[in-house]
Protein backbone atom coordinates (compact mmCIF):
# COMPACT_ATOMS: atom_id res chain seq x y z
CA UNK A 1 0.00 0.00 0.00
CA UNK A 2 1.53 3.50 -1.20
CA UNK A 3 1.18 6.34 2.09
CA UNK A 4 1.35 9.79 1.66
CA UNK A 5 4.97 11.14 2.28
CA UNK A 6 4.86 14.96 1.88
CA UNK A 7 2.79 17.22 -0.42
CA UNK A 8 4.26 15.81 -3.81
CA UNK A 9 5.00 12.59 -2.98
CA UNK A 10 3.68 8.96 -1.65
CA UNK A 11 5.86 6.20 -0.88
CA UNK A 12 5.37 2.86 -2.27
CA UNK A 13 7.55 -0.18 -1.31
CA UNK A 14 10.02 2.14 0.00
CA UNK A 15 9.96 4.56 -3.22
CA UNK A 16 9.37 7.98 -3.62
CA UNK A 17 6.65 8.29 -6.74
CA UNK A 18 5.27 11.80 -7.65
CA UNK A 19 1.75 12.61 -6.09
CA UNK A 20 0.79 13.76 -9.56
CA UNK A 21 1.06 10.70 -11.61
CA UNK A 22 0.60 8.35 -9.25
CA UNK A 23 -1.67 6.61 -6.72
CA UNK A 24 -2.72 3.58 -4.83
CA UNK A 25 -5.37 2.78 -7.56
CA UNK A 26 -2.39 3.57 -10.83
CA UNK A 27 0.24 1.49 -8.40
CA UNK A 28 -2.59 -1.66 -7.59
CA UNK A 29 -3.65 -1.13 -11.98
CA UNK A 30 0.27 -1.74 -12.46
CA UNK A 31 0.46 -4.87 -9.95
CA UNK A 32 -2.06 -6.79 -11.22
CA UNK A 33 -1.35 -6.06 -14.90
CA UNK A 34 -1.39 -9.04 -17.24
CA UNK A 35 1.32 -8.47 -20.17
CA UNK A 36 0.48 -10.28 -23.40
CA UNK A 37 3.17 -12.09 -25.07
CA UNK A 38 3.74 -9.65 -27.59
CA UNK A 39 4.20 -6.25 -25.37
CA UNK A 40 7.33 -4.47 -24.75
CA UNK A 41 8.17 -2.82 -22.27
CA UNK A 42 10.84 -0.04 -21.69
CA UNK A 43 12.86 0.14 -18.82
CA UNK A 44 14.64 3.36 -17.46
CA UNK A 45 16.28 5.00 -13.93
CA UNK A 46 14.81 8.17 -14.71
CA UNK A 47 16.45 10.69 -16.92
CA UNK A 48 18.24 8.04 -18.37
CA UNK A 49 16.69 7.81 -21.86
CA UNK A 50 13.10 6.97 -21.16
CA UNK A 51 11.63 9.86 -24.23
CA UNK A 52 13.94 9.10 -26.48
CA UNK A 53 12.89 5.42 -26.50
CA UNK A 54 9.57 6.51 -26.53
CA UNK A 55 10.26 7.91 -29.68
CA UNK A 56 12.30 5.35 -31.13
CA UNK A 57 10.75 2.03 -30.33
CA UNK A 58 7.41 3.01 -31.51
CA UNK A 59 8.91 3.83 -35.22
CA UNK A 60 11.24 0.62 -35.12
CA UNK A 61 7.77 -1.05 -34.42
CA UNK A 62 5.90 0.25 -37.64
CA UNK A 63 8.33 0.09 -40.23
CA UNK A 64 9.55 4.16 -39.74
CA UNK A 65 6.35 6.05 -40.32
CA UNK A 66 5.86 9.07 -38.39
CA UNK A 67 2.41 9.67 -38.29
CA UNK A 68 2.05 7.89 -34.54
CA UNK A 69 5.26 9.70 -33.17
CA UNK A 70 4.08 13.41 -35.08
CA UNK A 71 0.08 13.15 -34.12
CA UNK A 72 0.05 11.49 -30.58
CA UNK A 73 1.72 12.50 -26.92
CA UNK A 74 4.31 10.10 -26.07
CA UNK A 75 2.47 9.99 -22.65
CA UNK A 76 -0.20 8.25 -24.63
CA UNK A 77 1.74 6.49 -27.52
CA UNK A 78 4.15 4.63 -24.87
CA UNK A 79 2.12 5.12 -21.65
CA UNK A 80 3.84 4.78 -18.39
CA UNK A 81 3.09 1.45 -16.77
CA UNK A 82 2.96 2.83 -12.71
CA UNK A 83 1.13 6.33 -13.94
CA UNK A 84 -2.65 6.85 -14.25
CA UNK A 85 -2.70 7.59 -17.06
CA UNK A 86 -2.07 3.87 -18.34
CA UNK A 87 -5.67 3.05 -17.35
CA UNK A 88 -6.92 5.50 -19.48
CA UNK A 89 -5.18 5.01 -22.58
CA UNK A 90 -4.55 1.52 -22.36
CA UNK A 91 -7.54 -0.26 -25.08
CA UNK A 92 -6.07 2.60 -27.42
CA UNK A 93 -2.88 0.80 -27.84
CA UNK A 94 -2.79 -1.11 -30.84
CA UNK A 95 -0.72 -4.77 -30.50
CA UNK A 96 2.25 -4.68 -29.85
CA UNK A 97 1.86 -2.43 -26.83
CA UNK A 98 4.67 -0.38 -25.97
CA UNK A 99 5.09 0.76 -22.21
CA UNK A 100 7.95 2.64 -20.02
CA UNK A 101 8.51 2.36 -16.79
CA UNK A 102 10.99 3.35 -13.92
CA UNK A 103 10.10 1.05 -11.49
CA UNK A 104 12.87 -1.60 -10.19
CA UNK A 105 12.03 -5.50 -11.59
CA UNK A 106 10.87 -6.54 -8.19
CA UNK A 107 7.57 -4.61 -8.66
CA UNK A 108 6.73 -6.06 -11.71
CA UNK A 109 4.09 -8.32 -12.01
CA UNK A 110 4.17 -12.11 -11.98
CA UNK A 111 2.79 -11.94 -15.76
CA UNK A 112 5.89 -10.33 -16.99
CA UNK A 113 7.72 -13.17 -16.48
CA UNK A 114 5.16 -15.60 -16.79
CA UNK A 115 4.12 -14.15 -19.87
CA UNK A 116 6.64 -13.81 -23.44
CA UNK A 117 6.70 -10.05 -23.05
CA UNK A 118 10.33 -8.33 -24.17
CA UNK A 119 12.00 -5.35 -22.24
CA UNK A 120 14.49 -2.87 -22.96
CA UNK A 121 17.01 -1.70 -20.43
CA UNK A 122 18.52 1.48 -20.95
CA UNK A 123 21.64 2.09 -18.52
CA UNK A 124 23.19 5.74 -18.24
CA UNK A 125 25.97 6.77 -16.30
CA UNK A 126 24.56 7.71 -12.62
CA UNK A 127 26.59 11.17 -13.15
CA UNK A 128 24.68 12.39 -16.30
CA UNK A 129 21.28 10.85 -14.78
CA UNK A 130 21.83 12.51 -11.69
CA UNK A 131 22.76 16.04 -13.52
CA UNK A 132 19.89 15.48 -15.67
CA UNK A 133 17.45 15.21 -12.40
CA UNK A 134 18.85 18.11 -11.02
CA UNK A 135 17.63 20.47 -13.98
CA UNK A 136 14.64 18.93 -14.23
CA UNK A 137 13.58 19.04 -10.59
CA UNK A 138 14.30 22.95 -10.83
CA UNK A 139 11.54 23.12 -14.05
CA UNK A 140 9.27 20.60 -12.72
CA UNK A 141 7.00 22.00 -9.97
CA UNK A 142 5.11 18.76 -8.98
CA UNK A 143 8.81 17.58 -7.66
CA UNK A 144 10.19 19.34 -4.73
CA UNK A 145 12.94 22.34 -5.19
CA UNK A 146 16.18 20.25 -5.35
CA UNK A 147 18.09 22.61 -3.54
CA UNK A 148 22.13 23.31 -4.52
CA UNK A 149 23.99 20.74 -6.34
CA UNK A 150 25.64 19.21 -3.15
CA UNK A 151 22.08 18.57 -1.10
CA UNK A 152 20.80 17.21 -4.78
CA UNK A 153 23.42 14.95 -4.51
CA UNK A 154 23.63 14.06 -1.26
CA UNK A 155 19.62 12.93 -1.59
CA UNK A 156 20.85 10.99 -4.84
CA UNK A 157 23.21 8.85 -3.69
CA UNK A 158 20.99 7.85 -0.75
CA UNK A 159 18.23 7.09 -2.64
CA UNK A 160 15.90 10.00 -1.11
CA UNK A 161 15.06 10.90 -4.90
CA UNK A 162 12.33 9.54 -7.13
CA UNK A 163 12.42 5.58 -7.66
CA UNK A 164 15.51 5.31 -5.03
CA UNK A 165 18.80 4.67 -5.40
CA UNK A 166 20.61 4.05 -8.64
CA UNK A 167 22.52 1.38 -8.12
CA UNK A 168 19.21 -0.57 -6.44
CA UNK A 169 17.59 -0.01 -9.86
CA UNK A 170 20.49 -1.61 -12.03
CA UNK A 171 20.88 -4.22 -9.83
CA UNK A 172 17.48 -5.32 -9.38
CA UNK A 173 17.07 -5.39 -13.66
CA UNK A 174 20.48 -7.04 -13.98
CA UNK A 175 19.20 -9.77 -11.97
CA UNK A 176 15.70 -9.63 -13.57
CA UNK A 177 15.01 -14.43 -14.41
CA UNK A 178 13.57 -12.99 -18.53
CA UNK A 179 16.77 -14.70 -20.40
CA UNK A 180 16.69 -13.48 -23.74
CA UNK A 181 13.47 -11.98 -23.47
CA UNK A 182 15.79 -8.71 -21.90
CA UNK A 183 18.02 -6.46 -23.92
CA UNK A 184 20.48 -4.26 -21.85
CA UNK A 185 21.55 -1.06 -23.65
CA UNK A 186 23.27 1.70 -22.16
CA UNK A 187 22.19 5.61 -23.52
CA UNK A 188 26.11 6.29 -24.13
CA UNK A 189 26.07 3.17 -27.00
CA UNK A 190 22.96 5.56 -28.61
CA UNK A 191 24.84 8.67 -28.47
CA UNK A 192 28.01 6.51 -29.76
CA UNK A 193 26.07 5.11 -32.48
CA UNK A 194 22.21 5.35 -32.99
CA UNK A 195 21.95 3.27 -36.13
CA UNK A 196 23.52 0.48 -34.74
CA UNK A 197 21.84 0.84 -31.69
CA UNK A 198 18.26 1.32 -33.60
CA UNK A 199 19.97 -2.30 -35.34
CA UNK A 200 20.43 -4.05 -32.54
CA UNK A 201 16.52 -3.46 -31.45
CA UNK A 202 14.88 -4.12 -34.52
CA UNK A 203 16.48 -7.59 -34.20
CA UNK A 204 15.39 -8.02 -30.40
CA UNK A 205 12.16 -7.37 -31.54
CA UNK A 206 12.58 -9.44 -34.98
CA UNK A 207 11.16 -7.05 -37.64
CA UNK A 208 14.94 -6.65 -39.06
CA UNK A 209 14.30 -3.34 -40.90
CA UNK A 210 16.23 -2.32 -43.85
CA UNK A 211 19.68 0.10 -43.19
CA UNK A 212 17.62 2.72 -45.08
CA UNK A 213 14.65 2.73 -42.91
CA UNK A 214 16.66 2.65 -39.71
CA UNK A 215 19.41 5.56 -41.26
CA UNK A 216 16.02 7.59 -41.43
CA UNK A 217 14.60 6.27 -38.07
CA UNK A 218 17.78 7.80 -36.64
CA UNK A 219 17.84 10.69 -38.07
CA UNK A 220 14.05 11.47 -36.56
CA UNK A 221 15.13 10.64 -33.22
CA UNK A 222 18.52 12.69 -33.14
CA UNK A 223 18.56 15.50 -30.09
CA UNK A 224 17.83 18.24 -32.78
CA UNK A 225 15.27 17.01 -34.63
CA UNK A 226 13.30 15.09 -32.27
CA UNK A 227 13.55 18.32 -29.49
CA UNK A 228 11.17 20.27 -31.70
CA UNK A 229 8.62 17.50 -32.02
CA UNK A 230 5.79 19.10 -29.97
CA UNK A 231 4.67 15.72 -29.23
CA UNK A 232 7.14 14.23 -27.73
CA UNK A 233 9.13 17.95 -26.06
CA UNK A 234 6.47 18.19 -23.07
CA UNK A 235 5.81 21.63 -24.60
CA UNK A 236 2.11 20.83 -24.19
CA UNK A 237 2.40 20.27 -20.59
CA UNK A 238 0.81 24.03 -19.16
CA UNK A 239 3.67 25.68 -17.42
CA UNK A 240 1.95 25.24 -13.67
CA UNK A 241 3.85 21.61 -14.16
CA UNK A 242 7.04 21.94 -15.98
CA UNK A 243 8.39 25.85 -16.42
CA UNK A 244 10.73 25.68 -19.81
CA UNK A 245 11.91 29.21 -18.68
CA UNK A 246 13.88 27.38 -15.44
CA UNK A 247 15.09 24.53 -17.77
CA UNK A 248 14.11 23.03 -20.84
CA UNK A 249 12.66 18.98 -20.41
CA UNK A 250 14.65 17.37 -23.56
CA UNK A 251 17.94 19.81 -22.14
CA UNK A 252 21.37 18.44 -23.86
CA UNK A 253 20.98 14.56 -25.05
CA UNK A 254 24.79 14.22 -24.68
CA UNK A 255 27.23 12.03 -22.78
CA UNK A 256 29.60 13.96 -19.95
CA UNK A 257 27.85 16.92 -19.00
CA UNK A 258 27.94 15.67 -15.16
CA UNK A 259 31.76 17.18 -15.86
CA UNK A 260 30.30 20.62 -16.20
CA UNK A 261 28.63 20.44 -12.61
CA UNK A 262 30.88 18.63 -10.34
CA UNK A 263 34.34 19.42 -8.49
CA UNK A 264 36.89 17.18 -8.12
CA UNK A 265 36.04 16.00 -5.00
CA UNK A 266 31.66 15.86 -5.49
CA UNK A 267 33.39 13.55 -8.29
CA UNK A 268 35.96 11.38 -5.87
CA UNK A 269 33.06 10.66 -3.66
CA UNK A 270 30.74 10.19 -6.07
CA UNK A 271 32.32 7.69 -7.73
CA UNK A 272 33.57 5.55 -4.49
CA UNK A 273 29.80 5.63 -3.63
CA UNK A 274 28.33 3.84 -6.68
CA UNK A 275 31.77 1.73 -7.03
CA UNK A 276 30.95 0.57 -3.12
CA UNK A 277 27.49 -0.33 -3.86
CA UNK A 278 28.11 -1.80 -7.03
CA UNK A 279 31.12 -4.09 -5.76
CA UNK A 280 30.75 -8.10 -6.99
CA UNK A 281 28.25 -7.25 -10.04
CA UNK A 282 30.71 -7.58 -12.83
CA UNK A 283 29.23 -5.32 -14.68
CA UNK A 284 31.10 -3.12 -17.32
CA UNK A 285 29.75 0.09 -18.49
CA UNK A 286 31.18 2.62 -20.90
CA UNK A 287 31.53 5.34 -18.56
CA UNK A 288 34.10 3.11 -16.68
CA UNK A 289 36.31 2.60 -18.67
Amino acid sequence: MATTCSDKYIIHRGLLLPKETHTEESLRFAAEFEFKNDDVLIVTYPKSGTTWMQEIIPLLLNGGDLTPVTTIPNWDRVPWFEETRLALVLDKLKSPRVMVSHLPYNLMPSSLSSSKAKVIYVTRNPKDAMVSSFHFHKMANFLDDPGNFQEFMDKFLTGQVMFGKWTDHVKSWKHADLGDRILYTTYEAMVENLPGSLGEFSTFLCNNLSEKTLLGIADHCCFKNMSKNPMSNYSLVPKEFMDPSKSQFLRKGISGDWKNHFSPEQDLKFSACISEEMKGENLCFPWCG
